[in-house]
Formats: C-alpha cells, sequence, structure tokens
C-alpha cells in the first residue's frame, strides 16, 4: 500500500514537473514580452507597454531611442529614423512615472549605450509626485537577477499572451510591427469638436501655491539628470509634448499657472546645466497648440504633429537655451493668462473660423 502511495505520488510530482517544465520552454520560445529575444518567425504581438518595454529597451538595435508617455506613442520608428538618419525604437509608457521610465533607462543602458535618447517630459509627469505610482511593472522584467525570470516563465498570463501570438500570426491576420505597436491613432478622429467634447472644463479654482510643485519636480529631475550625468556619450533630446491650448485654459482655471511654470523654469535651468542636453519646447508653439484640429481632446495630438515635433526638433526650431528659456516661458506666460478661452465655447467664434476654413472629412468619409 505505501509502495502504491509513493509511487502516485512521485508520479504526480512528475507530472506537475513535466507540465511545468512545458509551460516555461512554451513561454521561452514564444516570448510574449520579447524579453529574451525579438522574435524572428513570426511578428510580435502588442499587449502591454510595462511588460514589453524592457525586452524592446534590451532587444531592439537603435541608435535613437524615443521615450515618453502616451504623448509619444503615435510616433513611428520610421520617422524617427527619418528625421535623424539613425536606427530607432519609440518606447512608451502610458501616464508613466518618473520612477518606471528609470526602469526603462536601466534596462537600456545596461544593454547599450545609445547615440540618441529623447524624451518626452510631460509637464504633467514633471510636477506630479510618485504617490500614485502602481506596481504594474514587474520586477522581474526589469532587474538583473537572472533567478526570479521564473515568475515570468512560470506564469498563467504568460502562457496564455504566448498563445495568442501564436493564434494571432497563425489565424488572426499577423501580428504587428514595431513601427505601428502601441500606436492608438488609426480611428481616431482628430478635430475641434472632438477636442472640446472629450475637455472637461474645470471650475475655477483659488491660486495653488507654487511650492510642492516645484518641489516635485526637483525630485523628478533628480532622476533625469540622473541618466545625463551617467551617460556623457548620449545626447539627451527633451521635450515639452504640445499640450493643446485648452491645457493651459486648464491650468488657469485650477490657479495652477503660476506652479506650472515655475517647475517648468526650474526643469530649464537644471537640465540646460548638461552639455549633453538639448531641450526643446514644442508645447509653447502656436503653431501647434492653438489648431485643435490637432488634438482629440485637451492633450493629445495627431501623427501630423509627431512628425512635425520632430521636424523643428531637427531643425533647431522650439529649442530653449541658457540665453532665451527667461524670456520665452515669459512671453508664452503672458500670452496663455490674456488668452481669450471663452470664445471656444461661443458658436459665433465657430461660424467664423468654418467659413474660413475647409471642413475636416467626416469619419465615415474617410
Amino acid at each position: 500500500m505505501k509502495q502504491a502511495y509513493r509511487r502516485w505520488v512521485c508520479g504526480l510530482v512528475a507530472a506537475v514537473a513535466v507540465l511545468l517544465a512545458l509551460c516555461a520552454a512554451v513561454v521561452y520560445v514564444v516570448d510574449p514580452c520579447l524579453y529574451y529575444r525579438m522574435p524572428d518567425r513570426w511578428e510580435p504581438v502588442f499587449f502591454s507597454e510595462r511588460y514589453q518595454a524592457a525586452g524592446l529597451a534590451k532587444n531592439v538595435e537603435a541608435d535613437t531611442v524615443l521615450v515618453g508617455t502616451s504623448m509619444a506613442a503615435n510616433y513611428r520608428a520610421s520617422q524617427i529614423e527619418e528625421a535623424f538618419g539613425t536606427s530607432a525604437v519609440r518606447i512608451t509608457i502610458p501616464d508613466g512615472y518618473l520612477s518606471e521610465f528609470d526602469k526603462v533607462m536601466d534596462v537600456l543602458f545596461r544593454s547599450r549605450t545609445p547615440q540618441r535618447v529623447v524624451f518626452g517630459l510631460d509637464v504633467n509627469i514633471l510636477t506630479r509626485d510618485e504617490s500614485g505610482v502602481t506596481s504594474a511593472m514587474p520586477d522581474y522584467l526589469y532587474n538583473e537577477n537572472p533567478f526570479d525570470d521564473a515568475q515570468y516563465l512560470l506564469n498563467k498570463d504568460t502562457l496564455y499572451y504566448s498563445g495568442f501570438v501564436l493564434m494571432s500570426n497563425k489565424s488572426w491576420g499577423g501580428g504587428e510591427t514595431l513601427d505601428e505597436g502601441f500606436t492608438w491613432d488609426g480611428d481616431i478622429w482628430w478635430n475641434h469638436m472632438t477636442a472640446l467634447d472629450n475637455y472637461d472644463r474645470p471650475d475655477i479654482q483659488p491660486t495653488q501655491p507654487v511650492e510642492p510643485y516645484v518641489e516635485n519636480a526637483k525630485a523628478n529631475l533628480q532622476v533625469v539628470t540622473g541618466w545625463i550625468s551617467q551617460h556623457p556619450d548620449t545626447e539627451f533630446d527633451i521635450f515639452f509634448p504640445p499640450y493643446s491650448i485648452l491645457f493651459w485654459d486648464k491650468t488657469q482655471r485650477l490657479g495652477e499657472m503660476d506652479a506650472v511654470f515655475a517647475a517648468m523654469s526650474t526643469a530649464c535651468e537644471t537640465l540646460l546645466a548638461y552639455d549633453n542636453v538639448q531641450l526643446y519646447a514644442p508645447l509653447l508653439d502656436g503653431e501647434l497648440v492653438l489648431n485643435l484640429d490637432n488634438y482629440c481632446d485637451y492633450v493629445h495630438h495627431s501623427n501630423e504633429v509627431c512628425q512635425r515635433v520632430l521636424d523643428k526638433m531637427t531643425a533647431g526650431e522650439d529649442r530653449l537655451t541658457a540665453e532665451n528659456w527667461q524670456e520665452t516661458l515669459a512671453n508664452w506666460q503672458a500670452f496663455v493668462v490674456d488668452y481669450n478661452y471663452d470664445q471656444y465655447w461661443d458658436p459665433a467664434f465657430w461660424q467664423a473660423w468654418n467659413a474660413t476654413h475647409v471642413s475636416a472629412p467626416k469619419p465615415w468619409e474617410t
């Protein structure tokens, strides 16, 4: 009886071990998070930036790396390559915190030293603290410890996505290219009506104190300057992404105008002290931010604007320098403080606007 029980237990243990080994083998071979390699027998399937950013940083050979939040998601690698004349990859963390970008940068620089990092420093992530960060980015994909890879290999979710990758390539029309991975602009109607419909105009609030915004900016900039100082052979092209003019309406109504400009001033003063940094401010470019047809809400812009930002960056436009940043910020602050935001809610404004502009095509006409 004991021998039969022992054989049953040994058989069960062996069966479990075989199943676990099979699971690990499938995940290792398919590698849905691109953790070990970029696939060469099928196209990748992009399903989670926080799970797959480590693999992109480690395994895509690129001399120019564009990193940012959802504001950077619609930059195509092909556009970046054409703009800078190098190989390129785009890595995004939606609504990312600086600590999360720090994990990505750590993986990137452990793997290689790129010629250039283009970093979209959103004002929203510059001015907030880390209290909202979650554990959504698994440490085992970003650290240097090979022993906790078991959490990746023996994981029901990664086993599911392994099957999803294979089925996508075999039966569901294929995977995706690096150029299109994580882009989300394909079925969006970029139009002033959409931008206004998706903007909840806040009530007017008292003026907010400047100090918390500046302190948060200083803490976040410590992370950024860590990358810059530790990697002097890499050029860092840092830019403030071009939120629409509605962002400045929101900033004004929330009483945050002075605080936001104080944080941006802190960023300029801090970043421009480094020789391997170039700083750009498409956020202060009226050509981009005043045209609400470029947007689908108060911050997110079209791929056409992505192209314009790259073109301006490589042409040296919208650049902030030690000599001009104070005047540039002061001029823009004076402009947005006195701007007539109420006109966007005045039907007469849009009647006049429509009389002088060609209407954008309707989604069903394209």
